[in-house]
């Protein structure tokens, strides 16, 4: 597929679209240094199968959507819980998509999103509500420190850079998605290197990345605003998750008011293609909430 772009202020936006403009939008968000690609285009024509126009898109400082020339925070403060400057907010980052979407002539959509993806999805609810027809926040988590802190052993993602060489970087990815991905679905090797190659080429930038993460941590916790949040929401988590841990769904769902939660056994931090038909079925459900009138 060919990327197109759109211009939101002074940025641009990498995206593509799949199905028929015509029906009801579903915008795509996707997490930390991920890029369009990784929303598989695969699950992204089932998805158009199911009756949506799916917008996948690159967030500002992933693939070929513009990079900030900002340099990145100290992460190391950020984890210790000390304040940070970050060049932007997640909730920019939703500013974005809304560009975006009026770039496209969509006043409203269905919002998914994976990880910081989530998060962005839960900033765009709580910023402009009438935007969003229904939202699912995928493996993600509210901000409060506490219900989102990964497992240890994977810390140290955060304090490395990713190799600048192309195959230090597939073996790099590779082992990444071994780290955090589903003890309870084989692996795909071959597509995980794949796919590592693709996102190399399509613009690998590690600062980036530090950038994004310096987001997060910046942007703090949500937990009040999601309570006062009346767009219909699922919340989807898998029980494995050791980059956003289980609880942190669960927190999540507890905050959003008539939130469905949906845990997907032997889950952890990536979507394999045996928990598609799961997913689908939460974000139709979901949407089909968002459509029913309300009580009388």
């Amino acid at each position: 597929m060919t990327d197109q772009f759109a211009r939101v202020g002074e940025l641009d936006i990498a995206y593509q679209t799949l199905g028929d403009p015509a029906d009801p939008p579903l915008l795509l968000v996707m997490g930390l240094g991920m890029h369009l690609i990784h929303w598989d285009l695969e699950l992204c024509r089932q998805l158009a199968e199911r009756g949506f126009y799916v917008i996948r898109y690159d967030n500002r400082d992933a693939g070929r959507s513009t990079k900030i020339d900002a340099p990145v925070p100290n992460l190391m403060r950020a984890m210790a819980g000390l304040p940070i400057e970050a060049p932007y907010l997640l909730r920019d980052m939703a500013d974005d998509a809304f560009g975006l979407l009026d770039h496209l002539g969509i006043e409203r959509a269905h919002v998914l999103g994976a990880s910081m993806g989530g998060m962005i999805g839960q900033e765009m609810a709580i910023r402009r509500p009438e935007r969003v027809l229904s939202l699912a926040s995928l493996m993600s988590t509210t901000g409060e420190r506490r219900h989102g802190r990964p497992k240890l052993r994977l810390w140290s993602l955060f304090v490395h850079r990713a190799p600048q060489r192309r195959d230090d970087y597939v073996e790099y990815f590779v082992r990444v998605f071994r780290m955090i991905g589903s003890p309870g679905y084989p692996v795909d090797e071959a597509r995980l290197r794949e796919l590592a190659a693709a996102t190399y080429d399509r613009g690998h930038h590690p600062a980036a990345t530090g950038r994004q993460l310096a987001a997060i941590m910046a942007s703090g916790d949500r937990t009040e605003q999601l309570c006062r949040l009346g767009v219909p929401t699922v919340v989807i988590h898998g029980t494995d998750d050791p980059l956003v841990p289980f609880r942190g769904g669960v927190a999540t769902a507890r905050a959003i008011p008539d939130s469905e939660f949906i845990a997907i056994s032997g889950m952890g931090h990536d979507l394999p293609h045996e928990v598609w038909p799961k997913v689908i079925d939460a974000v139709v459900t979901n949407t089909e909430r968002a459509a029913a009138p309300a009580p009388a």
